[in-house]
């Protein structure tokens, strides 16, 4: 059975490049209906804190990559690493250095690995040290230990970075010493930002968290990493995770780098507001709001979900969503300074807006259709565009020079409060 593993570290957040190792071997395991198993390297003691395992832990949760099995804790193992080395130890390939052990690196050797990504790899022991395995503090050597926790979990194929390629042959030199054949090891290019450098803070985050705290949905994150080294071809750019198990195939992972686009990823996550049913968008927009300052408990679900067939179209990140409708949840909500001076500052644009609101006093009925109707009507009388009187009074109302349809934001406000913000506009 395929059996593949991830191998997350507590000593910070789920970064990105991570993320997508952990997606691509989860997709590996369930094409070929085997298992992903999660391995804590958790063996640096003074980095190492629960906080990051558990924001790790919720992260893969959230993106939908469940797991198989029990976590297993490097931590908790080091009397078996120690065990295991010393019968290296004592097989006459390893010796001791004081309270270390270290493996004797044989000279003069090619090692060949079938790489799934990269394909024929060679390297020459000659370029490699002798190899610590047991440390003198006693905890083990990260090459040593991952070797021994592979081999006991039945891992199958390792599928990693770029940057494991030069642990490669330190780690087959250990299952040789078990007398171990080593799993199928593929390494993925790195991510880069989109000028070619690391993938860093510049380039919009490195960690999960902060693309959740942004208000971006899990799917669309997993769907833009799947796409970063592997594509379902036809051009297809929107798959969900349920469609890539079906096609994954890791012998068409690219061998190049592939560059991380924050804007791209802006994009599909605007297609997937669009396209999630706005019921299933609610707890997530309850959620940011939550985090934004509004107090949501005093809010109806049927309020913030009239916002949200409002704004779904127009935002980008749940976290727009936040800023672009603050005028419905306060009457101090952020006031656009460039457009205040071009719409409510001229005489004719506080006297336009007064007499709209005039008309609108005598609607019986507070609904867009005729909140829209008297905004016509009224721009045909005065012989004045009807964007005379929309411009102005979507500032008097909301603060912003864009945003919802007009008049459908007037109906979800309702009239008593809109009346009131026009004529505290037109003073």
């Amino acid at each position: 059975m395929v059996t593949v593993r991830f191998a997350p570290s507590p000593t910070g957040y789920l970064h990105m490049g991570s993320a997508r190792t952990a997606l691509f071997n989860w997709l590996y395991a369930r094409h070929n209906g085997g298992k992903f198993l999660l391995r804590i390297e958790d063996t640096d003691k003074v980095r190492s804190d629960k906080k990051y395992l558990d924001e790790i832990l919720k992260d893969l949760k959230w993106m939908g990559l469940g797991w198989d099995g029990d976590l297993i804790y490097q931590s908790q193992r080091f009397d078996l690493y120690k065990k295991e080395a010393e019968r290296i130890l004592s097989a006459g390939k390893a010796y001791r250095e004081g309270e270390a052990i270290i493996f004797k690196v044989e000279s003069g050797r090619t090692i060949e690995i079938d790489d799934m990504v990269h394909g024929k790899i060679t390297f020459n022991t000659d370029e490699i040290k002798d190899q610590v395995m047991i440390k003198s503090d006693g905890s083990p050597a990260y090459n040593f230990c991952c070797v021994v926790d592979d081999a006991q979990l039945g891992i199958t194929h390792i599928i990693r970075g770029d940057d494991h390629i030069s642990n490669t042959p330190k780690q087959i030199l250990f299952y040789e010493a078990f007398g171990l054949i080593p799993p199928k090891f593929g390494h993925m290019p790195l991510m880069m930002g989109t000028d070619g450098a690391k993938l860093s803070k510049r380039h919009g985050g490195v960690s999960v968290e902060e693309y959740k705290k942004e208000g971006f949905l899990p799917e669309a994150l997993a769907n833009y990493l799947i796409l970063l080294g592997w594509s379902p071809g036809e051009d297809r750019e929107v798959i969900s995770l349920e469609e890539a198990v079906k096609i994954f195939d890791i012998a068409d992972i690219s061998d190049v780098q592939a560059k991380f686009d924050v804007q791209k990823l802006r994009w599909l996550n605007g297609e997937y507001i669009i396209k999630k049913k706005t019921e299933e968008l609610l707890p997530f927009v309850k959620e940011h709001l939550l985090a934004g300052g509004v107090n949501v408990s005093k809010l109806s679900d049927e309020y913030i979900i009239k916002l949200i067939n409002l704004y779904k179209i127009r935002v980008k990140t749940l976290s727009e969503f936040v800023e672009l409708t603050d005028c419905f949840f306060k009457d101090d909500f952020i006031i656009d300074e460039k457009g205040k001076k071009k719409y409510l500052v001229k005489e004719q644009n506080k006297k336009n807006i007064n007499i709209f609101a005039d008309k609108l006093e005598d609607l019986e009925e507070f609904s867009h259709e005729n909140i829209e109707k008297t905004c016509r009507r009224l721009a045909e009388e005065k012989g004045l565009k009807a964007g005379d009187i929309i411009h102005p009074t979507r500032m008097a109302i909301s603060g912003k020079m864009q945003g919802a349809g007009l008049f459908e934001m007037m109906e979800v406000l309702g009239k008593s409060k809109v009346l009131k913000r026009m004529r505290d506009a037109a003073g």
